[in-house]
């Protein structure tokens, strides 16, 4: 839970009304949301950097918030944005086996602003929309698509998140941005 933080009270439907002080990223972030005809609500808050600090958000958007991980292997070759419940543990050595892939790790700030342009604590899979390229696969998470109606996920920074429905994102927004997913099985630990 978040303690001391700013949370706004309000549920927004829709873009901010305002957009002075947001960043560009965000705003093109709205900008594809509203082309594709995607509803969303929006929640702002203070910048959050962990998923313990997304609880008192979930509660707010009333929905579960995704952990997104960019991943790479060992060679820095193949990189892959991991969607997958906030509150399940993360081994790498079992989604490398399952991936076929090296021993994966976190990769570096720098190839993630390269390719999704955000920065660390603000990872989504909107940040996709930035990758016209597809040089991140992306692995979801089996129970992300059957356990949740709506994904919480943050518009390329981590002062808003946004609830909306998982249909949008599968059928409209991927295919939109040309970018398959991967569903993976990871375990509870």
């Amino acid at each position: 839970m978040i303690e001391n933080s700013y949370i706004d009270p309000i549920l927004y439907v829709g873009r901010p009304k305002n957009m002075d002080g947001r960043l560009p990223r965000e705003i093109r972030t709205y900008d594809l949301l509203d082309q594709l005809h995607i509803p969303y609500e929006r929640l702002d808050h203070e910048a959050v950097f962990t998923i313990e600090g997304c609880q008192a958000i979930e509660h707010r958007l009333g929905t579960a918030i995704c952990k997104n991980l960019f991943l790479c292997n060992a060679q820095k070759t193949a990189f892959y944005l991991l969607l997958m419940p906030g509150e399940k543990k993360f081994k790498t050595a079992i989604l490398s086996k399952e991936i076929s892939s090296s021993r994966l790790s976190f990769a570096d700030e720098g190839h993630m602003e390269e390719f999704l342009d955000i920065t660390p604590g603000s990872v989504s899979i909107l940040g996709l929309m930035n990758d016209t390229a597809n040089r991140v696969k992306l692995l979801i998470d089996e129970e992300v698509i059957a356990g949740h109606e709506a994904i919480g996920c943050h518009p390329c920074v981590n002062t808003s998140s946004l609830r909306i429905k998982t249909s949008d994102i599968l059928d409209v927004f991927l295919p939109w941005i040309r970018h398959p997913y991967t569903l993976v099985h990871l375990p509870q630990i």
